[in-house]
This record gives structure tokens, C-alpha cells and sequence, in this order.
């Protein structure tokens, strides 16, 4: 018996893995950028941070629509407890990406602070743990005869 083969099945579309890679990315970034900000108290830092969230929630946005497609289409398959838990993180995400995004619109000098990093931190983690959900293999299982 094997655990934790991935099949092709339970992998992710190559595009729909490009597209889950910018939010990854972009989020990671923009919570480096209010590390940097929160150190340098260079205003330019805050601006950096509100184009790479709203990148990140551009493409957050198009892996969500996908992964929502792909649960409505994969309702009665053994993997849908994976594919609901995949679109609820990536929903999470896309909701407090959106609400990060609107933070950082703020004045520069108030728009990082504890909230706003924490707000990244949470972004961050979301889109890692998305990535790691679509790409692990937990549940599956390989039984030989």
C-alpha cells in the first residue's frame, strides 16, 4: 500500500498551477515590502505593497473562479472535501487580500501598521497553504492487489 501518491487526476491543470503561483508570489512580496516599509518608513514601500496585492488578487481571483468550476464539476468525485477546503482557503484569501488591498489604500503613514501587516501575514499564509493543498496528495491512497 502506498500513501500519498499524487495521481493526474488529484493534480492541478498546469495553467490553473501557473495562475496559483502569482498569488503566492505577489502576496509573499507584499508582506516582505510592509516588513521593509515598517523598517525604512519609506512611503514608496506602502505603494509597492497595494500593486502587488492587487495583482495577487487578480490572479487570487482567477484560480478562485477556476477552483469553484472545478468543485461544481467534481461535486460527487472522492476528492471533494480537498476541492471545498481548496476553494474556502482560496475564498479566505481573496476576502482578506480585499481587504488589505482597501487598507493600504489609506494614507501612506497609516496604512501598514499592526492591522495592515497582519493582514499580509494572513494573505501570506493563505496562498501557501492554497498552494500546498493543490499540490499534496493527503486522503489519496494506492492500495496494491
Amino acid at each position: 500500500m502506498r500513501i500519498g501518491r499524487m495521481t493526474t487526476e488529484s493534480a492541478p491543470h498546469p495553467v490553473h498551477a501557473i495562475l496559483l503561483a502569482f498569488p503566492i508570489a505577489l502576496f509573499s512580496s507584499a508582506l516582505v515590502t510592509d516588513i521593509v516599509y515598517l523598517k525604512t518608513a519609506e512611503l514608496q514601500w506602502t505603494n509597492f505593497s497595494a500593486w502587488l496585492i492587487s495583482g495577487a488578487l487578480v490572479f487570487g481571483g482567477l484560480v478562485l473562479v477556476w477552483a469553484l468550476i472545478s468543485l461544481l464539476l467534481g461535486w460527487r468525485g472522492a476528492e471533494r472535501l480537498r476541492r471545498l477546503t481548496y476553494a474556502g482557503v482560496l475564498a479566505v484569501m481573496c476576502l482578506l487580500g480585499l481587504i488589505n488591498a482597501f487598507k493600504h489604500s489609506q494614507d501612506g503613514w497609516s496604512s501598514v501598521g499592526t492591522f495592515g501587516l497582519s493582514l499580509s501575514v494572513l494573505c501570506a499564509l493563505l496562498a501557501l497553504a492554497a498552494g500546498v493543498i493543490a499540490f499534496s496528495s493527503l486522503g489519496e491512497r494506492e492500495v496494491a492487489p
